[in-house]
């Protein structure tokens, strides 16, 4: 039987310090591992190049589907569930410019009368926003400082 139960005269204190204790913290996605950091620059600068691409290359024709408009909004979904589920500034700052990108995609793929000068408008400044990401997925490479508890909290 559980030890909780079969004795009532343990304090609330102890039976807290018997349960197990969960390994999962959720103050830093990204900043645990340095893989996280590197995939989000290359995503984001790819992205980034792809924006740009389509301007000096004149192309403003944008997506008006059902699932591309579904995609982003899964995405959007998803994105702001990450930024809140951080506690790091850089992170919440680099999900946040990910959500900010999606919903202008999202918004262009909805507004099917889109002036072409606006496409190209989009166009650059979501490229900046992805570059803008790129550079912030940069900082959450930088070292982590351990605490004397054991716990690995990243230094800002």
């Amino acid at each position: 039987m559980d030890r909780q139960i079969d004795d009532p005269n343990l304090s609330s204190e102890t039976n807290l310090e018997l349960a197990p204790k969960s390994r999962y913290t959720s103050a830093h996605l990204m900043c645990r591992s340095a893989l996280w950091g590197v995939a989000g620059f290359l995503g984001s600068a790819y992205f980034s190049w792809v924006s740009f691409r389509h301007v000096t290359l004149s192309e403003y024709e944008w997506p008006h589907d059902a699932w591309t408009a579904a995609t982003y909004l899964v995405w959007i979904v998803l994105l702001i569930g990450l930024a809140f589920d951080t506690r790091c500034p850089r992170e919440r700052l680099f999900f946040g410019l990910l959500v900010v990108n999606f919903i202008v995609g999202c918004v262009m793929t909805l507004w099917h009368s889109i002036p072409v000068a606006d496409v190209r408008a989009a166009r650059i400044g979501t490229g900046v926003l992805w570059g803008v990401a790129a550079l912030i997925s940069l900082t959450t490479l930088r070292g982590r400082e351990i605490r004397g508890d054991g716990d690995a909290n990243a230094s800002l």
